[in-house]
């Protein structure tokens, strides 16, 4: 066997996997409803994977030096602001996204 066929193998065995993961769910709860506890994850996780996020982006700016972290609170107000706005998921972290590529560009 070859280095190249190897490699296609491992990825076609990949994509079978994920595709087996992602289509576990909608074959399993298809014809009933889901139990308490995935309605929780369901209702609850998304949020708290969000708040992690912003932790997880905010930990390194230094308070205490000036002007660190302006651009971060900015993109992050022009973030909640779409969200709260328009609630699409999508214009926000695209929206926000740009604007921080831009503020990291224009402001040193």
């Amino acid at each position: 066997m070859t280095p190249l066929f190897d490699a296609l193998v491992i990825v076609v065995l990949f994509a079978l996997i994920i595709l087996a993961t992602r289509a576990f769910p909608f074959a399993l709860f298809s014809r009933r409803d889901p139990p308490r506890a995935i309605r929780f994850v369901e209702k609850y996780i998304p949020p708290m994977v969000m708040a992690i996020l912003v932790v997880y982006c905010l930990k390194d700016i230094r308070w205490a030096v000036w002007p660190s972290g302006i651009r971060e609170i900015a993109a992050l107000a022009l973030v909640s602001v779409l969200h709260v706005w328009k609630k699409n998921a999508m214009l926000s972290i695209f929206g926000g996204t740009a604007f921080y590529m831009i503020l990291l560009q224009l402001v040193s």
